[in-house]
């Protein structure tokens, strides 16, 4: 039987893309992988293994029998990290996806996936979650998927996600008006002096108490992040006015009496910024803190959004060279049904916005019932206002909160000399400057 002829441009095509992904849908050429039983095997690379990931094996493989999920762990659990491995490991798993090695799903972490979507090392998830009828899209957090798109692509998906938030003390706010949703650093700033001074000298209040400088700066720094790292093109740009001005604006609260260092008397914190890693710390988080917790969006810098922010523990890609494509995804897609987000090993707010509702309605009737234990030996009164405030807040965060923890750890070791008054602004500015743009060309 005579084959019939592709046209030339077509197959052109193909060969240009072998290596890359595969030409039109499914997977990339080639036999698929398969187990001494006859399985399709999908490797799936991570960083360390952990309980959610060894329940998962056992229930995917069981709900698809044709599929062998290899789980290849850096670290096993309760391995220790020894000095600068975080760093190697990051090196090594870079220099192996950019040859286009490595497992067909991968933990992306730290690893530059800017680099990757440009070089097509990557496949982007918008089209096949959008074609997959097994997941209810309407159930979704789609506002953190969107989030997450470089290029209108969905090249990395998350299973979870946690909420950085920022809270006031509503008692203390309650006589005051906040347009928090446009409040800059200064406006902040200003609303913080004025309270302290009408509470006066016998009564010291702090806008935040206990927080040491670096750490404030280490969040203007996250909030900036894209502005300061882009590492598409491997630049940074902390020698400019904008890092060096977070630096002197972080100082000046702190030597204005507005922050400090030291531990405040209970109730003399204004306002904190807390991280909500699950439904239940909306409570066990906010409230051992402040018994009237007010959710307020964090001051900013002009021009930038203060909404709900969040943050993902870990994002999973699939190598775009892949020759289990199909199969791949049907793992990332097994990971967003409710099957496994119900699993009790899986931390972090779900993927699906029903299962969020239902826990945080859950802790709502506990505690109308008083049977959700007691903080510090008290009950715990949680409005009905509040709890729909934070649902609000859990559904519209759409800022992501991301950043490279080798930057953040340059910024930091940098920084303690200025505010040491060891060095100037301007010289930490040029260290952290040099420092991270060695680190982002290795």
């Amino acid at each position: 039987m005579k084959m019939k002829k592709k046209p030339f441009a077509l197959i052109a095509s193909c060969v240009l893309l072998a290596t890359m992904t595969a030409c039109g849908a499914g997977d990339s050429g080639g036999p698929k992988p398969k187990s001494a039983e006859g399985k399709t095997i999908v490797t799936f690379s991570i960083k360390e293994s952990n309980p959610f990931y060894q329940v998962v094996e056992k229930k995917f493989e069981a709900k698809y029998p044709d599929i062998d999920l290899q789980i290849q762990a850096y670290k096993q659990m309760g391995e220790k990290w020894k000095s600068d491995e975080h760093r190697q490991y990051t090196k090594t798993k870079n220099t192996e996806f950019l040859a286009g090695k490595g497992a067909d799903v991968i933990e992306i972490g730290s690893l530059p996936v800017d680099e990757y979507i440009n070089k097509n090392l990557l496949v982007n998830m918008s089209d096949l979650l959008e074609k997959d009828n097994s997941i209810n899209k309407s159930d979704l957090q789609m506002n953190v998927l969107n989030a997450k798109k470089i290029n209108d692509g969905l090249y990395t998906m998350p299973y979870s996600f946690s909420l950085r938030t920022f809270v006031g003390d509503g008692n203390a706010l309650k006589n005051v008006s906040i347009d928090d949703k446009s409040w800059t650093w200064q406006q902040f700033i200003d609303l913080s002096k004025n309270l302290i001074g009408q509470a006066g000298k016998d009564e010291k209040l702090y806008a935040r108490a206990a927080v040491p400088k670096d750490f404030i700066l280490y969040e203007l720094v996250i909030d900036s992040y894209n502005d300061l790292v882009d590492r598409t093109n491997k630049k940074a740009n902390f020698d400019s006015p904008l890092f060096v001005d977070m630096m002197h604006q972080v100082k000046k609260m702190y030597d204005d009496g507005i922050m400090t260092e030291e531990a405040a008397k209970p109730g003399k914190e204004l306002f904190s910024y807390m991280d909500i890693r699950s439904p239940i710390d909306f409570v066990h988080v906010i409230y051992p803190s402040f018994n009237n917790p007010k959710l307020l969006h964090k001051p900013h810098a002009e021009g930038q959004s203060g909404g709900p922010r969040f943050f993902t523990a870990e994002e999973l890609g699939i190598k775009s060279s892949s020759k289990v494509k199909d199969e791949a995804w049907t793992f990332i897609s097994f990971l967003l049904s409710e099957e496994v987000q119900s699993l009790p090993e899986r931390q972090g707010f779900s993927l699906l916005m029903p299962l969020n509702d239902k826990k945080l309605d859950e802790i709502q009737e506990q505690v109308k019932s008083g049977t959700f234990p007691p903080l510090d030996g008290k009950a715990v009164e949680v409005p009905d206002e509040a709890l729909a405030q934070f649902k609000q807040f859990a559904r519209e965060t759409s800022a992501a909160s991301t950043w490279d923890v080798e930057i953040t750890n340059i910024v930091y070791e940098e920084s303690v000399a200025f505010f040491a008054k060891q060095k100037s602004a301007e010289e930490v500015a040029k260290l952290v400057q040099n420092r991270v743009t060695t680190f982002l060309n290795e």
